[in-house]
């Protein structure tokens, strides 16, 4: 069995890896807080780290991998700009289940008819907004062969409430986006 020198892209880092010495060295170097005196001071601060980190990321300081890169950025600017039907299917299903608890029989089929109207708006509303994201991606990114994540991750945004979205929306509805 003969082995092959690996060339491309996953090649390498493009630098030696450092000695074991090297790192911890380097690590050492950095200043580190003392360390928590109790449990209770050790759940705040891992709470206020965990807040901190939460916080760059709404921001759109930090992004996470999924949310990273200029393709991901149109989608959730596409998304941000249309006001979706499915952003109402959650209260609409509260409302369904407060009509099934309340044992009218009247009321559970008017409310179950506003369900199935909400659905079939629903399907249609992600219909449109899956051929919009697709055109647009085609016109801005057309080197992008495999769209279907990005129209996937742009349809599960459509679902989630304006206010609960990370990275928090750019555009506000109703404006084109970029």
């Amino acid at each position: 069995m003969t082995s092959r020198p690996v060339s491309g892209p996953s090649a390498g880092k493009g630098r030696p890896t450092p000695k074991r010495s090297e790192a911890q060295g380097a690590r050492r170097t950095r200043p580190t807080a003392p360390p928590p005196r109790t449990r209770k001071e050790a759940a705040q601060r891992a709470r206020e780290e965990a807040r901190a980190s939460r916080a760059r990321v709404r921001d759109g300081r930090e992004l996470l991998p999924r949310d990273a890169g200029p393709v991901r950025a149109l989608v959730r600017d596409v998304v941000d700009a249309r006001r979706s039907i499915g952003t109402l299917m959650l209260p609409l299903a509260f409302v369904l289940v407060v009509a099934q608890i309340s044992g009218n029989r009247e009321v559970l089929v008017v409310v179950t008819n506003i369900w199935i109207v909400g659905v079939l708006l629903l399907f249609a509303d992600l219909i449109a907004t899956a051929l919009v994201l697709r055109r647009r991606l085609r016109e801005q990114f057309p080197e992008v062969v495999k769209r279907r994540g990005h129209i996937a991750y742009g349809l599960l945004r459509t679902t989630v409430f304006r206010r609960w979205r990370i990275p928090a929306a750019r555009v506000s509805p109703g404006r084109r986006s970029t």
